[in-house]
């Protein structure tokens, strides 16, 4: 799957907010993680913090907004690689368990977050809903490009199979889990020889 990003166009000081921030509350969590510390991280002055981000919650979508640009990225690399869409779907289960090895090892950055704001109606678990409401149904687009049976209920398969691979990943250690999500990814996908 695609590098990592955080934005483009942006300012520096406003990436070096969100790179800072995105590194911390993936590593620490949000709520350990306070501004002034990731104003201290960025080498910004709080102005410059509130210039961009009227408050810590919209700093914290605009990180979800990071996440959900990446993983949109590495949907949109696969796609352009020209393959069948069985392939193509085989791509996407490789491309998924390499983000979680490589970036995700500490867990879903959006269920990480959705665990620290309980409430439904916050911006951020409003964000986290797009994002997997998206994921789902580009899985579904592949998986009906495919011609697998019962798309709408393989993409939700494959949701929670990532959702659980990358909490055992990071529970378990990443090479025991990443066999057995493939495996089950593949199969759900009707890939299997």
């Amino acid at each position: 799957m695609a590098a990592r990003t955080t934005s483009t166009g942006a300012s520096a000081a406003r990436e070096r907010l969100l790179q800072s921030a995105s590194e911390l509350f993936y590593r620490e969590g949000i709520h350990a993680v306070g501004v002034d510390r990731i104003i201290a991280e960025a080498g910004v002055t709080r102005a410059t913090f509130y210039r961009h981000f009227p408050s810590k919650e919209d700093l914290v979508e605009a990180y979800l907004g990071v996440e959900d640009a990446n993983i949109r990225g590495a949907f949109d690399a696969a796609e352009a690689s020209g393959a069948e869409p069985r392939q193509l779907v085989g791509l996407v289960i490789e491309g998924l368990a390499d983000d979680v090895a490589r970036n995700h090892t500490r867990g879903c950055p959006f269920i990480n977050a959705a665990a620290e704001y309980p409430d439904p109606d916050s911006g951020v678990r409003r964000a986290v809903g797009e994002h997997r409401e998206w994921f789902r149904s580009e899985l579904e687009t592949l998986l009906t490009a495919a011609e697998v049976e019962a798309p709408e209920q393989a993409a939700g398969q494959l949701v929670l199979l990532r959702d659980a691979a990358m909490v055992g990943g990071y529970l378990d250690g990443w090479e025991r889990v990443r066999p057995a999500f493939v495996a089950a990814a593949t199969r759900t996908a009707g890939l299997e020889a």
